[in-house]
This record gives structure tokens, C-alpha cells and sequence, in this order.
């Protein structure tokens, strides 16, 4: 059992968001638990209070509480991609019906930040050579989905 979770407040879609992720996600991704609001419980009785998932590997907790916390880039997901063909296939399913945004950022439908970087960011990034590491960084911010082979061009 994983020691942190993390907790993702919905607006009354938190089971219907884990089942998107699960479709996207696919491998190691399932429905753990789900939870109802009681006749004591603030939310309508027998509507769900609680969803536990788990996306590749790693434990979530969608909850239901309401309009009052709506999502913001503070907080993202960020997604590993081996190759271009994964950054592309996470890109399409996580920004449908959702906002694309700059340097690999988009948000889903339901509000959730992501971001979809390629593996290999990180170590042209810190490319021993800084001219390198800045044409790396100017080109990466001017992308929107990254295109891994424009980025070991730069």
C-alpha cells in the first residue's frame, strides 16, 4: 500500500473521470473502491462520495465534494512518455473535450492539469553544452504538444 495519495476534488464526476483515465491508462489501471454519501452525509444519499483508482501503478482518490475547489495548474499530473507515438496518444485522449496549453500543458474535461513529456526532456535540458540546454528550453516553450525530434534538433 502506498503511503500518499493523491485526492482529486470533483464536481460530481470523480467515477466517471477514473473510468476516462482507466480507458486511457489501460495496463495497471483499475477501480479500487467506490464510496456513497450516507442519509447523514452532506452530498444527495446513495450518490458517490468516493472513487479509489489506480492509473499505471499509482493509487488516487477522486472525491465528490462539490463546485466550491475547482482545479488549478498548482497542482498537475505529470505523464513519462518513452516515445513521440506515447506523447501523441496521451495528448489526443487527456486534451479531448478538455484546453491545450503551452510546454506540454493541457487540461482534460473535467479541469485535471497534465503534463505529457517525453522521457527524454529532462536530459536535453541539462545538456552539458548551456547553448544546447537554451535552444532546448526557447523551443520547448514554444510548443504546445512537444515534438521530441524538434527538441533534440534545437
Amino acid at each position: 500500500m502506498q503511503k500518499i495519495t493523491p485526492c482529486l476534488w470533483y464536481d460530481g464526476q470523480a467515477k466517471e473521470a477514473a473510468e476516462h483515465y482507466i480507458a486511457i491508462f489501460g495496463g495497471d489501471s483499475r477501480i479500487l473502491d467506490i464510496s456513497y454519501y450516507g442519509e447523514e452525509a452532506p452530498g444527495e444519499t446513495g450518490s458517490v462520495l468516493t472513487v479509489s483508482f489506480r492509473l499505471a501503478g499509482q493509487e488516487y482518490m477522486g472525491l465528490n465534494g462539490g463546485p466550491q475547489f475547482p482545479f488549478t495548474e498548482a497542482i498537475s499530473l505529470s505523464v513519462d512518455c518513452a516515445d513521440q507515438a506515447e506523447v501523441d496518444r496521451f495528448w489526443a485522449a487527456l486534451s479531448e473535450g478538455g484546453e491545450e496549453s503551452r510546454c506540454g500543458w493541457l487540461k482534460d474535461r473535467y479541469g485535471v492539469s497534465w503534463q505529457i513529456v517525453p522521457n527524454e526532456l529532462p536530459k536535453l535540458l541539462a545538456d552539458p553544452e548551456p547553448a544546447k540546454a537554451e535552444r532546448t528550453m526557447k523551443a520547448m516553450l514554444s510548443m504546445g504538444k512537444l515534438d521530441i525530434q524538434a527538441l533534440r534538433d534545437a
